[in-house]
């Protein structure tokens, strides 16, 4: 993971940051174990289909790497994506409801979906986040020592 630190403020740090979970390689990992070993019977149908699971695995090793989840003492700062990015600042003080989602492999992987409410209906859902658990612990914790806009 890049260093991502020249998107700070004048006096901001870091408080919690994770990622994105590596459970996105599973999909396309699937893919590849399916097409290889149906190869012999099926022949080029195999083969594209383990072609797409590598493309599909180059793309989300992508995302994995370019993806991250920082928490600030100011806000929340989330990129992910790949082909198309999507950058995210949310002022802890725009925040008005952050939660997280575990099926249950997520609670034996630790990873999951964290949904957050900021502004007065902006509702933001990340998925495949890693620790999310933590993550949400991070959030409540500087919301409850940060005054809320007027």
């Amino acid at each position: 993971m890049a260093d991502h630190n020249t998107e700070l403020l004048e006096n901001e740090w870091i408080v919690y940051q994770t990622r994105l979970h590596w459970v996105l390689f599973l999909g396309p990992l699937m893919l590849i174990i399916v097409g290889g070993l149906s190869f012999p019977a099926k022949g080029l149908s195999a083969l594209v289909l383990a072609g797409i699971g590598i493309a599909w695995g180059v793309i989300s090793y992508m995302k994995f790497n370019y993806s991250y989840i920082r928490v600030t003492d100011k806000r929340v700062l989330i990129r992910v994506g790949f082909l198309v990015r999507r950058p995210y600042s949310i002022s802890l003080s725009d925040i008005s409801y952050v939660d997280f989602y575990q099926p249950s492999l997520g609670s034996m992987l630790n990873f999951g979906k964290i949904t957050i409410i900021h502004g007065t209906k902006f509702k933001s859902v990340f998925r495949m986040v890693s620790s999310p658990g933590e993550l949400v612990t991070a959030v409540r914790g500087l919301l409850s020592v940060t005054p809320k806009d007027e």
